[in-house]
């Protein structure tokens, strides 16, 4: 087993586990890795296949113009609004300044499909192996058989990025064309933001690398530390507001129509255009086969439809045959979005929403409610919820097992957890949980639950340490102890 294949977020090969009924193993052709067998008389890993990669003195940008030069495409990109059809008669240059449609709707990116289906689905995976660089796709085989019956469970880790969340892949597409942008002179001084911590990070460090400021407006006491300090850290404009997100995300729409300050939030589509490659990166990590199930976190819910978007456009340019079902799940105190769905999408209500642990998707009033419920509607998803205790339980399990997740992900297995007990996953269905952060950035709900220091929360699965005396025998009573009830049955 290679054993930097699992955890290195840059690594160019995919994640295996040689003894995975279902994974190919895929040996190593970029990097070098030791391997380490139980079986020194195994036979050596199969040669790799070889492909077509760039040459290590080329980047993508010299790649992509030479493949302009040599291929005739007219690939091209614009803002419609959203859920119109191709031959919408309102659009939009991506190189021009708009949020919105006339009619104040949503806008979404629409590419030229007819172009781009010139090409068939085995050039495009060529392409996209040839430019492989995804985060770790991690079998997450212990919970899955310890918990929940599952041998085929996955959880795609996007925290493991330049600034610890899947954000990282939204902005750097939308700062790659501010930066565009203030190169052919618009009037764009600054890139700014309203966010619950995630955003703000993603933002603040693409900004500074590429020499913008940013403005990042955050609701005051509604964070963590470890959230907080990476914009402050990257040299951001912060303003600590009084409100909540839905408030934050108010005063920053205001304030983006009167300056000349870039939105950068998700109702701005560039966004999810960056956001969905993490569904193109999970079909690339399985050799282009489509996994059953697919669970995201949502709190604005762009990403849900980001996920749907990255998926819909494999299918409909060949890469792969199907599609695969969608679950979005919220935490049980910001819930609008499974409150509407358990109405027959019927009565849409924003809801005030109350304090999670679930800090990043503490959020009542989402933009993308309607892109997300387009998406759930034709991938047959489904919609859960996860009560605070029910979070921080399964972030204690997931943890307890050797992943280290942020209680977003515990949101997420919560509802697997629930969708498995009912039947509605299957033990032998392929199953991918997104995890959205680092569980790093929020290492004091693990403190507090480990503590039992969580108000009316039994904290059933603490692991607090053992306090002994500093003697010998002490310390061998207390061992004992422990690794007798290890022993194996």
């Amino acid at each position: 087993m290679a054993s930097c294949s699992l955890f290195h977020p840059q690594t160019k090969i995919k994640p295996f586990n040689q003894n995975h009924p279902r994974l190919t193993y895929h040996p190593p052709t970029v990097i070098s890795c030791s391997f380490s067998t139980s079986n020194p008389s195994s036979p050596p890993p199969p040669a790799a296949a070889s492909k077509n990669r760039r040459a290590a003195d080329e980047n993508i940008r010299d790649e992509a113009r030479r493949q302009r030069s040599t291929t005739n495409n007219t690939f091209s990109a614009k803002y419609v609004p959203f859920n119109a059809g191709p031959d919408s008669p309102e659009f939009y240059s991506l190189d021009e300044i708009v949020y919105r449609s006339r009619s104040g709707g949503l806008l979404d990116v629409q590419h030229d499909m007819e172009s781009l289906k010139k090409f068939d689905g085995a050039y495009w995976r060529d392409l996209f192996d040839s430019r492989v660089g995804n985060s770790n796709l991690f079998w997450a085989e212990r919970f899955g058989k310890q918990f929940l019956g599952m041998n085929d469970l996955w959880v795609k880790h996007c925290g493991i990025s330049h600034t610890g969340s899947f954000k990282d892949l939204g902005m750097t597409v939308l700062v790659s064309q501010v930066n565009r942008l203030r190169k052919m002179k618009r009037p764009v001084v600054g890139v700014g933001c309203a966010s619950t911590g995630d955003t703000s990070a993603a933002l603040s460090a693409y900004c500074a690398s590429a020499g913008i400021p940013s403005i990042v407006f955050l609701p005051a006491n509604k964070i963590s530390i470890a959230q907080l300090v990476q914009p402050i850290a990257n040299g951001a404009f912060v303003l600590s507001i009084d409100t909540d997100f839905d408030g934050c995300m108010k005063l920053i729409r205001e304030v983006t129509s009167e300056l000349p300050i870039y939105l950068a939030n998700s109702l701005n589509s560039l966004r999810l255009e960056g956001q969905k490659t993490a569904a193109v990166e999970i079909l690339q990590q399985f050799d282009w086969e489509v996994p059953d199930w697919v669970i995201v976190p949502g709190g604005n819910l762009g990403n849900i439809y980001a996920f749907y978007k990255g998926f819909k456009m494999c299918h409909e340019l060949g890469l792969v045959d199907r599609m695969p079902r969608l679950v979005c799940t919220q935490a049980a105190n910001a819930n609008p979005l499974y409150l509407y769905y358990k109405s027959g999408w019927k009565d849409f209500k924003a809801v005030k929403a109350s304090t999670t642990f679930a800090s990043a998707i503490q959020i009542g009033d989402p933009v993308s409610i309607d892109r997300a419920v387009y998406a759930l509607k034709n991938c047959n998803g489904i919609v859960e919820e996860a009560t605070e205790e029910e979070l921080m339980d399964a972030m204690a399990q997931a943890d307890s097992t050797g992943m280290f997740i942020c209680p977003h992900t515990g949101v997420a297995l919560t509802a697997l957890i629930k969708l498995r007990n009912s039947g509605v996953i299957g033990p032998l269905d392929r199953t991918v949980v997104v995890s959205t952060a680092h569980g790093l950035k929020f290492t004091q709900s693990k403190i507090d639950y480990h503590s039992k220091e969580i108000k009316d929360m039994a904290c059933r699965f603490t692991n607090p340490p053992v306090q002994v005396k500093a003697d010998f025998g002490a310390v061998m009573d207390v061992l004992k102890k422990y690794l007798g009830s290890k022993a194996p049955i």
